[in-house]
């Protein structure tokens, strides 16, 4: 029989989904679209070589042009200035001179900012010459018209010319440096999976699905990095710590989502997803650099195992493992607090829900849970345990036979 609040609920069902569905994705497109709309330098570490009027003059340029967009950072030579950015430490330097500029970038760093830096070098080059145009222009009218008229003004300045060096050098089969950044969000699906076919499988005990989940993120890793450097090319330096980091990555979000389901049940997978899919793969800055990003999004998404990952292949991959502790840090404690979820988070479980019975149930004495199973009615006195067996049983039928018979 249908009742009068069927209809009501239904339609508020659907009204509950026109709105929420449509949020959901708006913030999914969110969440991707607007850092990338909003990419610019962000207190960006660049080095600047000497304490010259030159130098200070370049430092005051750049940030004339890009106000709060640079990290500017001293250097006594070129050599020094090298080094930090080997050392991950800058992401380039300008080494000023007279009638030269010389730009040190780095691609292996982020094909983004070494285009942001060489195009600010060559405009600070620019203003240079104009400046110094000017100052020429100046001078030759402040000279006396009692010179001779023979005499030769003063010589027009040179150019300043622009010299651009790449100290670290992302490979040739991937010189936009876009394989790793596109393998990202699907690294990151397939992590979720891998947690989610482990952590849902009955046949599996706490203790075996840890193992599980550490065996499979090496195998898939060792998958990704057979693709991404074998077949590509893009992963040229440092093969063994490379694969270890997109190891360490995978287990950091499968961990994560495995013991968040544990804890919260199916719906930790929608959690997980949000938080590794719509939140940590955008905020990520692979694409770029994590300091184009919003400084709200460069802080959370290097606190989330994808921008973790991603920087902690970027620095095994091509600058020796410098500057990758912190990341280390960041995806081992994701994992450990993962790992443990999913190790102790079924004994929580079991404690919430109360004990659960140990007896086997036989085929044929299942009952539905609503029958009350009748009682036990104890056997007559006068029976023995032989009365049970099937010739005494006959043997009783053929007595009360006889009896009716004769009666």
């Amino acid at each position: 029989m249908k009742t009068p609040l069927a209809g009501h609920q239904s339609w508020r069902h659907v009204a509950v989904m026109a709105v929420a569905l449509p949020l959901v994705i708006s913030l999914a497109v969110m969440a991707f679209a607007w850092p990338a709309a909003r990419t610019a330098p962000r207190d960006l570490p660049v080095g600047i070589v000497g304490t010259s009027t030159a130098s200070q003059g370049a430092v005051e340029g750049l940030a004339h042009s890009k106000p709060g967009g640079f990290d500017f950072r001293l250097y006594p030579d070129e050599a020094s200035a090298r080094s930090a950015i080997r050392g991950r430490d800058v992401y380039g330097a300008y080494v000023v001179a007279p009638g030269s500029l010389t730009v040190l970038e780095s691609t292996a760093a982020s094909p983004t900012v070494a285009q942001l830096l060489d195009k600010a070098g060559r405009q600070l080059a620019a203003h240079a010459s104009k400046a110094a145009a000017d100052r020429a222009v100046s001078s030759v009218h402040g000279t006396s018209a009692r010179s001779e008229r023979g005499k030769a003004g003063p010589k027009a300045p040179t150019q300043i010319r622009v010299r651009t060096v790449d100290v670290v050098q992302i490979s040739a089969d991937d010189p936009r440096g876009v394989v790793f950044s596109s393998a990202l969000l699907p690294l990151t699906i397939c992590s979720i999976m891998i947690a989610l076919v482990i952590t849902m499988s009955r046949r599996l005990r706490p203790v075996s699905r840890l193992m599980a989940l550490i065996a499979v993120s090496g195998a898939a890793a060792l998958g990704v990095y057979l693709v991404a450097q074998g077949f590509l090319g893009a992963l040229p330096h440092e093969h063994l710590a490379t694969w270890a980091s997109l190891s360490l990555t995978m287990l950091a979000i499968s961990a994560t989502t495995g013991g968040v389901v544990t804890l919260v049940g199916p719906a930790g997978l929608g959690l997980s997803a949000a938080l590794m899919v719509f939140v940590g793969n955008p905020f990520s800055g692979s694409t770029s650099a994590p300091e184009l990003l919003p400084k709200v999004v460069d802080d959370i998404g290097q606190w989330l195992p994808p921008g973790a990952g991603a920087s902690l292949v970027r620095d095994t991959a091509y600058f020796n493992g410098n500057d990758s502790a912190g990341h280390i840090a960041v995806l081992t404690l994701w994992s450990v607090l993962g790992l443990a979820a999913v190790l102790f988070g079924h004994r929580a479980a079991r404690v919430a829900n109360g004990p659960v019975a140990n007896e086997s149930v036989t085929v044929g004495d299942e009952r539905p849970a609503n029958e009350v199973a009748p009682p036990h009615v104890p056997s007559a006195p006068e029976e023995s345990s032989h009365s049970s067996s099937p010739e005494r049983i006959g043997m009783h039928k053929h007595s009360h036979a006889r009896h009716a018979a004769g009666t």
